[in-house]
């Protein structure tokens, strides 16, 4: 059970489920009207903590820095959203969307709440008459972000004549994600290509010489008259072509991080605080001072 004096420490500090996950941030404690005792919880969740659900801190405990619930994240993350009036309360409507989202019973909790002595919640010497079940529907805020236990302090009747000024802070972060994905893909194509290269081949050439003193004897060799024959062989190249493969180079991706800036904006809210003041008017007939 989370008391009165623990709500400064509920306040902005972390909310975890019955498996130690973490659910979120505590942002406001909403407590009964009646007996003034702490009753919900509001959770920042979601990415930034753009989110605010409710859940009970009956049986909730203040455990070190932190506060534990028994109650899972999901089903946290998934309670009934509602809106809190401007007056910082939650209308009775709300109230038992999430008493029925959490399982528990109205009458048997607005019994709890009001039965006197150690076991219940209402206490005359510290939140007067106990309410009735109608007006233990609403829950008042006991605290907005960087103020604990405002509302409740009021509520007691201190001497503290100031007033407590809150506004909304936003807080931006960033999340990594898959923007796509990059390959290497091989793949085989055929070039025409072309070399020029030299070749050599051999042709006939017919050569005829007069009979001379040096070539005499060769020529009378022979028959005087006769058929003969003589042959030679030609020769000639021609282009042989081979390939082989061979490598030439090496290809890999790599990852290079670009910081751009980019503006994010959102809404928060603020609150005013403007005087007025009064004028006080003796007419003096005697019936006391008016007011303007």
């Amino acid at each position: 059970m989370i008391t009165r004096e623990q709500i400064g420490a509920v306040l902005d500090h972390a909310v975890l489920d019955e498996g130690g996950k973490k659910i979120g941030e505590a942002k406001h404690v909403f407590v009964d009207d009646a007996t003034g005792r702490p009753e919900w919880v509001s959770v920042k969740t979601g990415m930034f903590g753009t989110s605010e659900t409710f859940v009970p801190i009956r049986d909730a405990s203040v455990v070190d820095d932190h506060t534990e619930v028994p109650y899972s994240k999901s089903q946290v993350k998934d309670a009934p959203r509602v809106d809190v009036d401007s007056g910082g309360h939650l209308s009775e409507d709300e109230e038992h969307r999430l008493y029925d989202y959490y399982g528990l019973d109205w009458d048997e909790s607005w019994s709890r709440a009001n039965q006197p002595g150690e076991g219940g919640w209402a206490h005359r010497g510290e939140t007067g008459e106990a309410g009735t079940p109608g007006s233990a529907g609403a829950a008042g805020a006991a605290g907005t972000t960087g103020a604990s236990g405002t509302a409740a302090d009021a509520r007691r009747g201190t001497d503290d004549d100031a007033m407590t000024r809150s506004e909304e802070r936003m807080h931006v972060g960033v999340e990594r994600r898959e923007a796509g994905r990059a390959r290497l893909r091989k793949y085989v194509v055929t070039e025409e290509v072309q070399q020029t290269v030299p070749v050599r081949h051999e042709e006939v050439r017919v050569e005829r010489e007069p009979i001379t003193d040096a070539n005499r004897e060769a020529a009378m060799s022979g028959p005087d008259i006769g058929e003969a024959e003589h042959e030679v062989v030609l020769h000639e190249e021609r282009p042989v072509t081979e390939t082989e493969a061979v490598p030439v180079e090496r290809v890999r991706l790599t990852t290079e991080e670009r910081t751009e800036q980019e503006t994010v904006r959102g809404q928060v809210r603020k609150e005013r605080i403007e005087s007025s003041a009064e004028e006080i008017d003796d007419d003096g007939d005697g019936m006391g001072p008016g007011r303007r």
